[in-house]
């Protein structure tokens, strides 16, 4: 068969149950429960118990580190629904507990004169019985002996109510209240003590037999032949175990609840189990604010009038000194994000700058490329007006403008070592050079001419040929004979002037 549908109304009901447990979450007392200062393990522990006696309405998993200040807890805690910090601190003499109301105050300290941990208190009962389902309601305050007009008292009353969420008896659900507080104060040791149970109910009028036929594990019923024996033998119950009842302890209850004989309209007997931490607190003093702030009440120090005016005067001055630095800090930041902005503001001009001579450059690279360009395809230099930026030199941002350091010569090194190096000119490589010099050679000695150069003539130049008549010309002019005709021309081939110049750029390299 298909599964059946909702009904519109419960789906209606459960929102409206959504709804109420919202709105009861939101308005329930919130708390953190946490240690200031190096702690040892043990008071580690103590804040575990803490935790879970404040369960559910409590950071169990909060995690501080050295770093964290007060201030830190108190930004979170409006956005968490925090309503009080339990804070635990640790001196040479005596472990500190703090109860203060986020997030101005009162602040309540209390000096642990002995405590005992949950595991030590389950340890000595003979049959412990703790699970985990208790932790998932709040658990019920009952307070003791807070009685007098003393302002103290009634603040340590009105702080311990407030740590835990109101009950409304007539729509309270029994079968939520699992757990019970106890706060008892003693008026002439003005000592309170502090103690964590479980509340358990068991139906009155039974035997110890069929109580234990009541409970929800069965006992071992093989070792006798019929259930009466059983009975008759009162189920085999120690004296412990089989707790003596009373007026002191029966009720009779107005709901149905959970377990075995615990029906409406029925008598049944309240059992509390300790399961811990225990604690003995003594109030050392009370301040208005959260850790701070005037102290309102003392246990061992009294001041007068005229020393809590003093005091007064005192803090004034420091909240005055405390301003003048905020002023003063406030001031240094604005000053440094005004210097900020104007150097933000430099850098920006600085890239425009740049941005624009890489521009310029640019610019001025097409303008080089289509003067270039026109020229190949003309033949002639462009006018000035139709390249305009041609005109314009300007000074190029190159790393050849860049000021460089002057080399220094080495004081070991002499100016003879550094002397250029003897270079071929262009054209000619060293086979060439000994080809060109027998060339040279052999021309010589056609022309006849002398190794050595004559006085008073240049050297490498070529000697004058002499005419019959033993005049040698001079100056490009030549000699007539007697018959009219030129004389002592010089008859060489068309490739002389030619080789005259190569000869004379050999020589010339020779000679450096």
């Amino acid at each position: 068969m298909g599964r059946k549908r909702k009904h519109g109304n419960s789906r209606k009901t459960q929102a409206i149950h959504e709804e109420t447990q919202d709105a009861v979450y939101k308005t329930a007392p919130h708390s953190f429960v946490f240690h200031r200062g190096k702690v040892g393990v043990t008071v580690r522990m103590l804040i575990q118990n803490l935790r879970q006696v404040m369960e559910p309405y409590t950071a169990s998993k909060l995690q501080v580190r050295k770093n964290n200040v007060l201030k830190d807890f108190v930004s979170v805690a409006g956005l968490l629904n925090i309503s009080h910090f339990l804070i635990l601190s640790k001196t040479d003499k005596h472990i500190q507990l703090r109860i203060g109301r986020v997030p101005r105050g009162p602040t309540l300290t209390f000096q642990v004169r002995e405590f005992c941990l949950s595991k030590d208190v389950l340890s000595a009962q003979k049959k412990p019985d703790l699970s985990g389902k208790v932790f998932n309601h709040h658990p019920l305050l009952v307070m003791n002996g807070f009685t007098g007009d003393e302002k103290s008292t009634q603040l340590i009353t009105t702080m311990f109510q407030n740590l835990f969420p109101s009950i409304n008896v007539n729509k309270v659900n029994l079968n939520n209240i699992k757990r019970c507080v106890l706060v008892s104060y003693n008026p002439e040791t003005k000592l309170i003590d502090f103690r964590h149970y479980t509340i358990s109910l068991t139906p009155v009028g039974l035997t110890k037999g069929v109580k234990k036929l009541t409970k929800t594990q069965l006992p071992d019923l093989g070792k006798y032949n019929d259930i009466s024996e059983f009975i008759e033998r009162g189920g085999n119950l120690s004296e412990s175990e089989g707790e003596q009842d009373g007026p002191h302890n029966e009720v009779t209850l107005p709901q149905q609840l959970h377990g075995r004989g615990n029906l409406k309209a029925g008598q049944s007997a309240i059992r509390l189990k300790e399961i811990g931490p225990r604690m003995t607190l003594e109030l050392v003093k009370i301040e208005e604010g959260l850790c701070e702030g005037a102290v309102i009440h003392h246990s061992f120090i009294h001041k007068t009038p005229e020393d809590l005016l003093a005091d007064k005067k005192k803090k004034e001055l420091k909240l005055k000194l405390k301003q003048s630095r905020q002023t003063k800090q406030m001031q240094n930041v604005k000053k440094k994000e005004k210097l900020k902005a104007e150097q933000v503001k430099q850098s920006v001009e600085g890239m425009k700058r740049k941005q624009a001579a890489e521009q310029m450059k640019e610019n001025d690279d097409e303008s080089d490329d289509d003067i270039a360009h026109y020229r190949k395809e003309v033949g002639a230099n462009p006018d000035k007006d139709l390249f305009p930026s041609q005109g314009k030199k300007r000074k190029r941002l190159d790393s050849s403008d860049v000021p460089t350091k002057k080399l220094k010569k080495s004081p070991g090194k002499k100016d003879s070592k550094l002397k250029p190096k003897k270079v071929a000119p262009p054209g000619f490589s060293k086979k060439q050079q000994v080809a060109q010099q027998k060339k040279r050679k052999e021309m010589r000695k056609k022309m006849g001419t002398k190794k050595e150069s004559q006085p008073g003539r240049k050297k490498n130049m070529m000697p004058r040929k002499t005419g019959p008549g033993g005049k040698t010309g001079s100056g490009g002019k030549t000699n007539k004979g007697a018959g009219g005709k030129k004389m002592g021309t010089l008859k060489e081939n068309g490739n002389v002037e030619e080789n005259r110049i190569e000869r004379k750029q050999g020589e010339s390299w020779l000679q450096t």
